[in-house]
């Protein structure tokens, strides 16, 4: 994809069982997904939130932290072709490394990852829905 901004979308998770799997319909999950692009929506994030809906994907970003988050999250790191690098649960008031080969970063409640079967060698897909505005 190439330049992303603000808006919604759809992160696909189990993209044709990439990981030796045999790649049914019944692997595959849809999370809807809140798109970061610009320095300012980046900058807020989930700050101010007491939960999210789906996932938040920061685009361009390689670390995070949350200080003055109100809830625990999960964090998965992506490369640029979207293999998940790591996954990561952080409290608040946490910093996160920066991860060297990351792209972009996807926030969810913690937990909801596991959930998803979101884990380092997965690929995921990110569908940005069309919005003019």
């Amino acid at each position: 994809m190439g330049k992303w901004r603000n808006g919604s979308g759809t992160l696909t998770v189990g993209t044709g069982g990439t990981d030796g799997t045999s790649g049914t319909d019944a692997e595959t999950r849809e999370v809807p997904l809140r798109i970061a692009a610009s320095y300012r929506a980046r900058t807020r994030g989930l700050l101010g939130q007491d939960g999210v809906d789906g996932a938040l994907l920061i685009t361009p970003c390689a670390s995070v932290h949350t200080f003055r988050m109100r809830f625990t999250i999960d964090v998965a790191y992506l490369d640029r072709h979207f293999n998940v690098l790591a996954v990561h649960t952080m409290k608040p008031g946490r910093l996160g490394l920066p991860r060297l080969r990351a792209r972009h970063v996807v926030e969810s409640e913690a937990g909801a990852m596991a959930q998803w079967g979101l884990r380092p060698g997965t690929r995921v897909r990110i569908t940005a829905s069309a919005t003019v505005r």
